[in-house]
């Protein structure tokens, strides 16, 4: 189970733990969001969600920190750990990576330690199933990085970074390479990083005693030239990888041999046909079920709702319900499968939606929180 919640990282993080203060108090989750600090945000904020009453608190404060812009969590100590989407960090080109501790009781954050991310402009974080790496993908650096954690949770500097050469065909975003997200496979042996910039899946074999990421014996998966890859998410039986790609808002289906993508199924749109407007793909997210598959639109601020079918092997579109706001950044479902959360980033509101469980809908419940420029959302167990 431990090795399924970590794949999906691409969005929501779910830890149903036990231990010293660590285990989930019936149906009540912190919910912490990460968020660009340009505007009215000072760092990580964080909710009270009840998901028998699909409600959500005011944001508070929980940690100062400058562009927290993906967050993860620990899978048995209430650590969060959280990039620092920058460009620069004491002059030198890349970002960095914090270590919090969580106060479970209150949701409040505590600084551990920080360290360089590996590279500029870091935009993704994952940890491994056991919680001894955090992986991170920096988006300008066109790298992954792999830091060590420590015994009480503080962050150790990189052993294992891995830097890309090549570019694809769009003229502006795809001169580089641009990896955004880093995760396991269903196997947990596995590493998933589509990288946006060369129009591939970067597969790589995973060493969890080193810390250390090699080539898969198929190092990578290709998407359709100028697709631009962001983020994936597997179906939960493990046999079709879902990847979202950002410049065509296309989802690529590819079918797993043992939680390896081998062959391109099929491309299917997010958009209505009749879309004529700019748009980027952002953030995509499989219902528990395996019966439907989530997407968001920037531009046409929506979430897509695909109905999966022949074994998560076929996608039809089957709506796109507005984010009730602008630049839908983030899109993720509580633990219950009941709600979809989509945060705004440029209406810096985060609105609920409670998902049809016939049709797999989304219909907003009219409530919604104001969060400055959120990035993604991540749930954690209150202690008891």
């Amino acid at each position: 189970m431990r090795t399924l919640v970590t794949t999906f990282l691409t969005g929501l993080v779910i830890a149903l733990l036990s231990g010293t203060g660590w285990s989930a108090l019936g149906s009540e989750y912190w919910v912490f969001y990460g968020t660009y600090t340009r505007g009215t945000s000072k760092g990580i904020y964080v909710s009270r969600f009840n998901a028998e009453e699909g409600t959500l608190s005011e944001p508070v404060l929980a940690a100062e920190a400058q562009n927290p812009s993906f967050l993860a969590l620990h899978p048995q100590k209430p650590l969060l750990y959280a990039v620092g989407e920058l460009w620069e960090m004491s002059g030198r080109r890349t970002g960095s990576v914090s270590a919090f501790a969580v106060d479970t009781r209150s949701g409040r954050l505590s600084l551990i330690n920080q360290q360089p991310s590996g590279g500029s402009g870091p935009c993704h974080v994952s940890v491994d199933a056991e919680g001894r790496f955090v992986l991170v993908a920096n988006y300008g650096g066109g790298s992954v990085a792999v830091l060590p954690v420590s015994t009480d949770g503080a962050l150790e500097p990189a052993v294992c970074l891995i830097k890309q050469e090549g570019k694809s065909v769009h003229p502006t975003r795809q001169t580089s390479p641009h990896a955004h997200q880093i995760g396991f496979n269903p196997t947990g042996k596995v590493i998933v990083v589509p990288d946006l910039g060369l129009d591939q899946v970067l597969l790589f074999d995973w060493d969890g005693t080193r810390g250390q990421l090699t080539p898969h014996k198929t190092p990578f998966v290709q998407v359709p030239p100028g697709s631009g890859p962001r983020h994936f998410a597997f179906h939960p039986d493990g046999k079709v990888l879902y990847v979202l790609n950002e410049l065509t808002a296309t989802v690529s289906i590819f079918d797993c041999d043992d939680g390896v993508p081998t062959r391109l199924l099929d491309n299917v749109s997010a958009l209505p046909a009749d879309f004529t407007g700019q748009n980027t793909a952002a953030e995509i997210t499989v219902h528990p079920t395996g019966r439907f598959v989530y997407t968001s639109n920037r531009g046409h601020d929506s979430v897509a709702v695909f109905a999966v079918s022949d074994g998560g092997k076929r996608l039809e579109l089957k709506a796109n319900v507005s984010t009730q706001g602008k630049t839908p950044r983030f899109i993720g479902l509580d633990p219950s499968g009941k709600y979809l959360l989509a945060a705004n980033q440029d209406t810096n509101n985060v609105v609920i939606f409670r998902i049809d469980g016939g049709t797999g809908i989304p219909r907003p419940t009219g409530q919604e929180v104001s969060v400055g420029a959120p990035v993604c959302l991540v749930f954690s167990p209150i202690a008891e």
